[in-house]
């Protein structure tokens, strides 16, 4: 086998639904597994996932292939979805957030009855029935083949400005009240994701959405004063060769690195095709046998090289491309000015996820 996967601890994962428990003590955990779990692929886990009465997903296929792999209970679909997957929402029973009156009215042209939940425009400025038009929302449902059993919202900036947040949950609340007094079938009420379980009181919800935090990773600054999250992932490869060069040789395409003494250099077996950025060409850099080893010249599509000069190894050693201690998944966010959720959700399919425990 390959000597590149993304090592994935499911005992990880359950230490952090039980921190997470631990602060949402009268809400429910809904997961967000979209993406392959945000590239851990411990939605494929079905044992793990059937601990949970509902996840949560980004898209209707994502919810088919749950029911293909034999999950039962309940999968929620966090975007509006589109009329062309009505008739596959009705065939695996999949819960849907609905905000679109030309989907409500696409569904009536449909027999059976779809369960949603309704999305409030609070100011993600994404999807969602802003306030002012929710009464002629409420309408088309009472007049719609839908069962209404649930209301949220996404909190856009709950890692930075609280200000808006809690106007954004003042709107919410609005929203609830006008849809609960129509509707005696809601359910569930929840507009938190990661930094809104952290960082702001629950109120009326019942329902929260952990996402990042739920894989071990902080989803804002000072998040490990408020919980102790262990990281799921450790991303590896291996060394394939090592050569020595001379002063005046160059590394990799474009002779963006050139030697300007004698060094040691290894070749590492994956490159940007498996999801190490290629914006971490030169700046960037991986563990190995305890040190820090820095990334030499440009990010190749199935490879990379690194400055071994100072470090023992050998052919066939172990590199961590992130190993959760010497090189983390947010400094290789920060080198790539990007985030966290980006890097380990873009790593590639054909990393083989082993589970290590």
């Amino acid at each position: 086998m390959r000597k590149t996967y993304l090592e994935v601890s499911r005992e990880a994962f359950l230490h952090n639904i039980r921190e997470i428990k631990g602060i949402v003590r009268n809400a429910e955990i809904m997961p967000v597994i979209k993406a392959n779990a945000y590239g851990t692929y411990l939605n494929k886990d079905l044992e793990l996932i059937s601990q949970f009465d509902m996840v949560a997903v980004a898209i209707v296929d994502e919810a088919i292939q749950l029911r293909k792999l034999g999950y039962k209970k309940d999968i929620f679909v966090l975007n509006q979805p589109y009329q062309e997957e009505i008739e596959d929402i009705i065939k695996n029973n999949i819960i849907v957030g609905v905000s679109s009156i030309s989907f409500l009215d696409k569904v009536n042209e449909f027999n059976d009855k779809i369960r949603v939940h309704v999305e409030i425009e609070t100011g993600m400025g994404r999807t969602g029935v802003s306030l002012n038009e929710l009464d002629n929302f409420i309408d088309k449902l009472n007049n719609s083949n839908v069962l209404v059993e649930g209301v949220y919202t996404h909190l856009s900036s709950a890692d930075i400005d609280n200000n808006f947040t809690y106007k954004q949950i003042n709107l919410f609340n609005e929203g609830v009240d006008k849809l609960k007094n129509n509707f005696s079938s809601i359910k569930y009420i929840h507009c938190a994701a990661s930094n809104g379980i952290l960082n702001f009181d629950l109120g009326i919800c019942n329902l929260v959405r952990p996402g990042l935090i739920m894989y071990g990773y902080p989803s804002c600054k000072n998040i490990m004063d408020k919980i102790k999250l262990e990281p799921v992932l450790k991303f590896k490869s291996s060394i394939s060769f090592i050569k020595e060069v001379k002063e005046g040789d160059s590394i990799s395409y474009c002779r963006s690195f050139v030697a300007n003494k004698k060094m040691r250099v290894a070749t590492i077996g994956c490159g940007y095709a498996d999801g190490v950025n290629r914006l971490l060409s030169n700046k960037g850099y991986v563990s190995l046998n305890g040190k820090r080893c820095k990334i030499l010249g440009n990010i190749c599509m199935d490879s990379f090289m690194i400055d071994v000069s100072n470090v023992e190894c050998n052919v066939g050693d172990c590199v961590y491309i992130f190993d959760n201690d010497l090189v983390t998944v947010d400094e290789v966010a920060s080198i790539c000015e990007t985030i966290s959720y980006e890097i380990i959700s873009t790593i590639s399919d054909r990393v083989p996820r082993i589970f290590v425990d």
